[in-house]
């Protein structure tokens, strides 16, 4: 008898099951593991259980550890055996007088003593408080921008200026936005805020107008509480914050000696027949270790040694007794172990040359020469094994010299300059002077409206009409590249195998190998590198803090020698004040490599910046003039090259350019037709690697004209059979994302049959990606702006 099975009817009922939420059930995991049990690891070790006096006794030595090491940190500054407080005050307003504010705190205490130097320092000492201060007032104005970075660069605390008779709409005016913008690009010492005029405000308005400043404070300096600056009791409050407030550890200044000088002298060499001077300068030593034989850097003037560094008396101290028993400490330079001033290295041209050939190789290279030889036609920058791959039928007859003169002849531009760095000269910041460019930023200036008749010869006669077409037709190509990127047409009169030569095809932008080491350029050989840049970086930044040399705190006098007499002459008159800024230099940063930095357009910046124009480049204690190229900030051993450097984005800028260790605020200026500078753009040092890749990208477009199920014949492309069958190695892309190559050509205008993964559309456009490398140009030149005198330029520019 057959065994009769129950099926259930259509009124079954069934329940839902059971929802175990994300994880699975229990019975879900049984049946995953299949009976499977892991193994646990077994400690030895049991962890005792702190008991609760055990931990209160931690936490109190963490406590007073972190106590201990903030109460040294106090110590460093403002002490009877440390530097003093160092303050720039700092007016927001160009109609804000800084010396009114600084005779407030000279005032401020009847117990206070007040010195002044040379060089414009002045210091105060407070033995109510037991600290003692010194001011600096940079000169503003337009034009000033850069003095007023470089004494923000060594400072310990900025005193922010601002005054409440402007007018609540006018807390920073055009000035104080386009210093702002700059200082906090820079890296902006410990603020504080001070107001001033508040007395001349009717009382019932006092406090509305405090609180509107604050209110627009807030929004620059969240932290930040505005103080007042109208009397000496304010004036003592401040001086109190001063000295009590928490500073901001710059890293930059931080790892570096650092000098700001009280006095400033120089003396000419009688026995040299070049003019060259010694400058001796004093002042107080901050930072690290200052080592008699390292080299110093004067920001506009250069890299020199030292011939010897030696103490100072002190005349600022809190304790004015006399000390007879101090000896002066002299530490003279050793030539042996003194830094070279040597920045690049000097190749040997005869590094990879053979021994002499013996009399019968001679005779048969001269034999060989008197015959035509048969030269493969090779793009530039091609290995012997990606030559191999060429075709016999590529081979040409013709000299060596006519081979490189089709190499040289071959390297056009591309649309309009697109591929001019090959063929380009160096241009001097002269030049770029006389030819200003039209990345300026735009000045909203604000004028009565008169209904007199405007006199249009008097109005084109201050345009600058050559500079808008400029500006036009450079918007113009940005904008066409930014719609078809990399796009360019196939010449018809040069054949496109010698147009584009130098380019190359890849078969993935992100996993093919291309050699860093390949073909460099003759200026890669004068330049220095790293093994491992970033563990070079840290034992260098490690071992600065234990140099055998002056410490933080001495008052040292640095006798810096060979320093050009018309150069130093120059320096001295194109700046208004007498106050100089010295850098120590770690091992290995005057040496010349290939600087990576990262940097962000502002938002006021609108004008597009193409690759290889003139920008003024402020790396961390350095200026300098540089012509960089622009790459994509990406992951990866290969970065495309950008043509241009868009408003609101992120580029890595490469140019050649003196070592420096990270971490280093980079500023990008441009020069304005009224000789002042525009900031564009701020970012941050990356790293010094000349191994970054950054390739050109060309694509070639062509469109079908047959369409079949896998295959398509494609034309303008190339209009030759040659090229398409030099080019058929190289894989092609459509817009639409299909895959494919060139399978053979067809006729002899350059049509060609193609084979992709799937059939094409009828308006799909068939690609191909062409690359080469490329590389900066050696334009490095140290940046001296003169500074414009008073009264030249009165209107204000405006960083808003």
């Amino acid at each position: 008898m057959a065994e009769v099975f129950h099926r259930p009817g259509p009124l079954k009922q069934t329940n839902k099951a059971h929802k175990t939420g994300r994880h699975r059930s229990k019975g879900a995991i049984e049946s995953a593991l299949k009976g499977r049990v892991s193994l646990k690891a077994v400690s030895h070790k049991h962890k005792q259980e702190q008991r609760r006096e055990q931990r209160r006794n931690q936490m109190n030595q963490i406590r007073k550890k972190k106590r201990e090491e903030a109460r040294l940190e106090k110590q460093q500054l403002g002490t009877q055996t440390s530097p003093p407080f160092l303050v720039c005050i700092l007016p927001m307003h160009q109609q804000i007088d800084a010396r009114s504010a600084l005779a407030i705190l000279e005032s401020c205490d009847e117990e206070a003593v007040v010195q002044r130097t040379e060089t414009g320092v002045t210091y105060i000492n407070l033995p109510r408080f037991k600290q003692r201060f010194s001011f600096l007032i940079p000169p503003i104005g337009r034009g000033n921008e850069v003095e007023v970075l470089d004494y923000l660069k060594v400072c310990d605390t900025t005193l922010l200026l601002t005054s409440a008779a402007m007018g609540e709409n006018d807390v920073f005016d055009r000035w104080g936005h386009r210093i702002f913008n700059m200082i906090s690009a820079q890296g902006l010492p410990t603020p504080i805020v001070a107001l001033m005029d508040l007395e001349s405000i009717n009382p019932k308005k006092r406090s509305e107008v405090k609180a509107s400043v604050q209110k627009f404070i807030s929004k620059l300096l969240p932290k930040e509480k505005v103080m007042q600056l109208d009397t000496n009791a304010e004036g003592l409050n401040v001086m109190r914050r001063i000295g009590g407030q928490k500073k901001i550890v710059i890293p930059n200044k931080a790892n570096r000696p650092h000098l700001c000088s009280d006095k400033v002298e120089y003396e000419s060499d009688p026995n040299q027949l070049d003019d060259k001077i010694t400058l001796k300068v004093t002042g107080f030593l901050r930072g690290a270790p200052l080592s008699e034989n390292s080299l110093v850097h004067i920001p506009g003037l250069g890299d020199f040694q030292m011939q010897q560094i030696k103490t100072a008396f002190d005349d600022y101290k809190l304790d004015k007794r006399p000390e007879s028993q101090l000896v002066p400490v002299i530490r003279v330079s050793d030539h042996e172990n003194q830094t070279s001033l040597q920045c690049e290295n000097v190749p040997d041209a005869m590094d990879a040359e053979q021994t002499w050939p013996t009399e019968d190789e001679i005779k048969a290279a001269q034999q060989e020469t008197k015959k035509t030889k048969l030269i493969k036609r090779v793009p530039k920058g091609w290995s012997s094994y990606q030559a191999a791959w060429i075709p016999d039928i590529e081979a040409v007859e013709a000299t060596e010299d006519a081979s490189e003169e089709d190499m040289n002849e071959s390297d056009d531009e591309e649309n309009a300059g697109d591929d001019e760095f090959m063929s380009c000269e160096n241009q001097s910041f002269d030049e770029e002077v006389q030819k200003p460019d039209s990345d300026t930023e735009e000045y909203v200036e604000t004028a009565s409206v008169s209904d007199a008749a405007i006199n249009d010869e008097k109005y084109d006669l201050q345009m600058d009409f050559h500079e808008e077409r400029e500006t036009m037709k450079k918007i113009k190509d940005a904008r066409v590249d930014e719609l078809w990127p990399d796009e360019i047409d196939t010449p018809l009169d040069v054949e496109a195998r010698d147009r584009f030569q130098k380019y190359r095809g890849l078969e993935s932008f992100r996993t093919s190998p291309w050699d860093p080491k390949e073909n460099l350029p003759y200026d890669y050989a004068r330049i220095y590198q790293f093994q491992n840049f970033d563990r070079t970086k840290r034992r260098i930044v490690s071992e600065a803090k234990d140099v055998d040399g002056f410490k933080h705190g001495a008052y040292v006098t640095i006798y810096i020698i060979n320093v050009p007499g018309e150069k130093w002459r120059a320096y001295i008159s194109a700046r208004k004040c007498n106050i100089l800024v010295i850098y120590g230099l770690l091992p290995h940063e005057h040496q010349m490599s290939v600087v990576n930095v990262v940097l962000k357009r502002l938002p006021d910046s609108e004008a597009p910046i193409k690759s290889k124009e003139t920008l003024i480049i402020q790396c961390g204690y350095r200026r300098f003039i540089v012509n960089p190229i622009f790459s994509q900030h990406t992951n990866g051993d290969k970065h495309k090259y950008e043509r241009y450097f868009r408003p609101h984005t992120t580029v890595c800028a490469t140019f050649f350019a003196p070592i420096q260790f990270p971490p280093a605020p980079v500023l990008a200026f441009k020069l304005n037709p009224d000789s002042t500078l525009a900031l564009v753009a701020r970012g941050c040092l990356l790293s010094c690697n000349p191994d970054r890749v950054v390739l050109k990208r060309i694509v070639l477009s062509g469109h079908p004209m047959r369409i079949n199920r896998k295959s398509a014949t494609v034309r303008y492309m190339f209009f030759n059979k040659e090229d398409v069958d030099y080019f058929k190695p190289v894989k092609l892309r459509t817009k639409c994302g299909r895959l494919g190559h060139i399978k053979e050509s067809l006729g002899t205008h350059g049509h060609m049959k193609c084979v992709f993964d799937g059939q094409l559309r009828s308006y799909d456009t068939v690609f191909m990606y062409l690359y080469k490398r490329v590389y900066p140009k050696w334009t490095y030149e140290e940046c001296l702006i003169r500074c414009e005198k008073d009264g030249e330029n009165p209107e204000d520019v405006t960083m808003e």
